[in-house]
């Protein structure tokens, strides 16, 4: 029971994290055609963001949380507004430059913390006892921050006008800007709520997870495969998909330790395995034009 308990918070705790990237990835996919992949750059960023101003600078929780999140938010839309949506219909330029972008951010965090792994202050100590097992308060607190902005996004994109707005330029752009839809500020305010929700599975697992430079750069792999698993495009595809691929990398790491470093090659057999069924993914669309 306790084994069971322990791989339950583990799959809850990667895959609110993955859920998060993904379905940020999702997004702005889905609206802009844009495959970013600086995004996990800029969940790390939030962890050292969190790292530098609770340990270095020595601030509150509060502030260290906003100022965190807005700047790595702001980021994101500066980055989009002045290189991304200049070149967004040329998807090799875009590739090209936001692997850079991921890059340059690597290269900035170790010329400023050096090549060291490190681990923010938590937010709240101690442990509480969940059926048997023992769990860390930080944990429960990550855990509940997730799933209160999974939640509010959800109720964002369904029941807002920026929800609608979202959409309908997903849909075609076109069609919803003879709608009076504002379609470049619908586009800026979805790349700040990706980027938003990176920088919060960033502050979320920071006092939890070990930060270094490096750590963007498998998390990115992780998330394409839940993306293309759940279907391009599909939040809901995103979300199933980032909890589905928690569970078999906590299952190999679980009852295969010693094989605990194939979890990223299990994952991406699962989702071979997962295409050849549904070759659109989960929740993927196969449009006619495809089919030909």
């Amino acid at each position: 029971m306790p084994l069971i308990g322990r791989l339950i918070i583990q799959t809850l705790m990667k895959g609110g994290v993955y859920a998060l990237l993904a379905s940020g990835f999702s997004l702005i996919f889905g609206m802009a055609h844009i495959i970013n992949l600086a995004h996990t750059a800029f969940f790390m960023l939030a962890a050292y963001g969190m790292f530098y101003f609770m340990h270095d600078l020595g601030w509150g929780t509060a502030p260290s949380i906003a100022l965190t999140l807005v700047g790595v938010t702001l980021l994101g839309v500066l980055a989009y507004r002045f290189i991304l949506n200049r070149i967004r219909e040329h998807i090799v330029a875009v590739l090209l430059i936001t692997i850079a972008l991921g890059l340059v951010i690597q290269e900035v965090m170790v010329l400023a913390f050096g090549n060291h792994y490190l681990v923010a202050p938590p937010i709240v100590a101690g442990y509480t006892k969940i059926a048997g097992v023992s769990v860390a308060n930080q944990q429960i607190l990550s855990l509940g921050i997730m799933a209160v902005v999974i939640v509010f996004l959800w109720l964002a994109l369904t029941k807002t006008k920026l929800g609608v707005s979202i959409r309908a330029t997903a849909q075609d752009a076109e069609i919803a800007s003879l709608m009076g839809i504002s379609v470049p500020r619908t586009l800026t305010i979805t790349m700040g709520i990706a980027t938003a929700l990176a920088a919060v599975g960033g502050i979320s697992v920071a006092p939890l997870w070990t930060i270094y430079p490096q750590m963007w750069s498998p998390l990115l792999v992780m998330v394409m495969v839940i993306v293309v698993l759940g279907g391009l495009g599909s939040i809901k595809g995103s979300f199933i998909g980032a909890f589905i691929i928690a569970l078999v990398e906590n299952l190999i790491i679980f009852f295969m330790p010693s094989g605990s470093y194939l979890t990223t090659v299990f994952a991406l057999l699962f989702m071979v395995i997962v295409l050849v069924v549904r070759p659109a993914g989960l929740f993927g669309t196969i449009f006619e034009e495809e089919k030909l």
